[in-house]
Order: structure tokens, then C-alpha cells, then sequence
């Protein structure tokens, strides 16, 4: 996974992009495999949550997410989770800027 997070004006803006197939229900039936794609995003800065959201099979490979929250500061850390169909979990931490 990869995360930016840049602080401007009192917002913290925020892309992040996972690595993942993000195999469908259709795509799994015909490739004879089941399907896996991420579920659930959780970003959290110093142990808060500052943004969530559930996903469907509807995102591309590798998908990219962008959203922004005010109330940080340049230094905290942010860190993204996700997690998918199948139960595997990812998560990373990096710097607001």
C-alpha cells in the first residue's frame, strides 16, 4: 500500500492506493477461484478514526482511494487498513507532510 498525506490550509488531503487483484464474483467463476476483493477501508490517526468506508466488488485492480479531514497536524502519523473477502488485512503508516 501507498499513502500521501499532505496538510494545507488546516485540511489534510489523503490518496492511497492498495495492492490488489480485486478478483469479482464473475471474474472467480470463470478463472475457477474464489472471488477476493476489499471489503473495508479504516484510516485512523493517533488510535481515531478519521475516515471508514465499505467497498464492493466494483473497484479496479489496485484500487485508489482520496478523501480529506481537518483537525491534524504536520508530523501525526495516519494509518490505512483494509481488508477483504477472504480476510486478509494490510495496513501502513506514514507522515502527514
Amino acid at each position: 500500500m501507498k499513502i500521501k498525506a499532505k496538510l494545507k490550509k488546516d485540511v489534510v488531503k489523503v490518496k492511497a492506493m492498495a495492492k490488489h487483484d480485486m478478483i469479482t464474483y464473475d471474474q472467480g467463476k470463470k478463472k475457477g477461484v474464489p472471488a477476493n476483493f476489499i471489503t473495508h477501508w479504516v484510516a485512523k490517526v493517533n488510535g481515531e478514526i478519521v475516515y471508514e468506508v465499505s467497498t464492493s466488488q466494483f473497484l479496479s485492480k489496485n484500487p485508489i482511494i482520496k478523501f480529506q479531514y481537518k483537525g491534524s497536524q504536520k508530523g501525526d502519523k495516519i494509518e490505512m487498513t483494509w481488508t477483504d473477502l477472504l480476510g486478509n488485512t494490510s495496513s501502513k503508516k506514514t507522515k502527514i507532510k
